[in-house]
């Protein structure tokens, strides 16, 4: 007999593959495109969307039942506010350089569908825990392809990984060019375009 997943467990391993929030769920593609030329930008800004999530779930869910309906929006953005402040000082502290390439793009993650999503579909409706998983599991899942598109695009497009030539010199002298067009933001989204392809083939879901 099959044992039966605890509702935490799949809370947490859900949006990692099967309910991807970019790749199933088409959410938070735009950021995806901007900050996947490099792997270090982009394992940061998923590492913060992931704090920012998994927080923000947690600190909805122990308010839920003292939240009134009518300004639930309001209390949302102020949780998930005070924390996209919180993450985008403690880069600029301790990351200052790639605070610099990432820009506007940490501050954005208020305006990122995937955190007022699941604040509003999953935190405000499950137990704290459950919440965190969640909001963990959402936010890998994100980083998941974020990194996957930044290391096709920066292997690809500069012969570097995170930021460390990896292509020998060999190649070079042998004729081998860089491909310029992944370092743009349309090869962002044709890349994401075959991931989706790929697990739907995979799964056999329209």
């Amino acid at each position: 007999m099959t044992k039966k997943r605890s509702p935490t467990f799949r809370a947490f391993v859900d949006p990692l593959i099967g309910d991807n929030p970019i790749s199933v769920q088409m959410l938070g593609i735009c950021s995806a495109l901007a900050v996947t030329v490099q792997l270090k930008t982009a394992l940061v800004m998923g590492i913060s969307l992931t704090f920012v999530v998994a927080f923000s779930n947690l600190i909805i869910s122990l308010l839920r039942k003292w939240i009134p309906r009518n300004i639930r929006i309001i209390v949302e953005l102020s949780v998930i506010a005070s924390l996209v402040i919180l993450a985008d000082e403690l880069i600029r502290a301790y990351l200052f350089d790639i605070s610099k390439q990432l820009s506007v793009f940490v501050g954005l993650i208020i305006t990122n569908c995937i955190v007022m999503g699941r604040a509003e579909t999953f935190a405000l409706g499950h137990p704290p825990h459950q919440a965190f998983a969640d909001g963990i599991g959402n936010g890998l899942g994100y980083t998941l392809v974020l990194v996957t598109v930044a290391f096709i695009r920066e292997l690809l497009g500069s012969g570097k990984l995170f930021g460390f030539p990896v292509v020998p010199e060999a190649f070079y002298a042998a004729g081998y060019e860089n491909t310029g067009f992944m370092l743009l933001a349309p090869a962002a989204f044709m890349i994401i375009g075959m991931l989706v392809w790929l697990q739907k083939s995979i799964s056999g879901k329209p």
